[in-house]
């Protein structure tokens, strides 16, 4: 029986080859990519968000490497228990229409029974990657509550 941790590990080892994640997935897998749900971000990043089955995972690293130069993938920490495990690490996108580079923490959190993921949620600095995208226009913001904005 493997343990979470090596069955997480081995998911991201080859996650755009169907037949690898089918085998250490559940078939209803549940894959929350970056949010539960955006709609905005999802126009900008079609696999955002919460979908099932190992297809939605596979789609995703498809996609990204569609969207994305993979310049660096690095693993930093795994750990985990009988039922979950956790990956925490960084990776540098260059996005491939504006050739943006960005590097970003990823947090990956998957829950497992009976020795298959059933859970995986990946997170990353989305703000960063969706500005590799960014083609133009400005972007203001009011989140300070003394009244300051900010335009970027």
């Amino acid at each position: 029986m493997r343990s979470p941790q090596e069955i997480l590990s081995a998911i991201l080892d080859r996650p755009a080859d169907i037949d690898h994640v089918r085998s250490l997935v559940s078939p209803d897998v549940t894959y929350v990519s970056l949010n539960y749900s955006n709609p905005d971000l999802k126009r900008i990043m079609p696999w955002a968000g919460t979908s099932h089955g190992p297809e939605s995972i596979v789609n995703t690293f498809q996609d990204v490497g569609r969207f994305w130069e993979v310049v660096s993938f690095e693993r930093e920490a795994l750990f985990g228990s009988e039922a979950c495990a956790a990956m925490f690490g960084r990776f540098t996108y260059k996005s491939v229409v504006l050739g943006k580079a960005v590097t970003s923490p990823f947090a990956v959190f998957a829950r497992c029974e009976n020795d298959r993921c059933t859970y995986l949620q990946f997170m990353e600095d989305t703000f960063a990657t969706g500005a590799s995208f960014r083609s133009g226009g400005a972007w203001t913001f009011s989140s300070d509550p003394s009244g300051e904005k900010v335009a970027i």
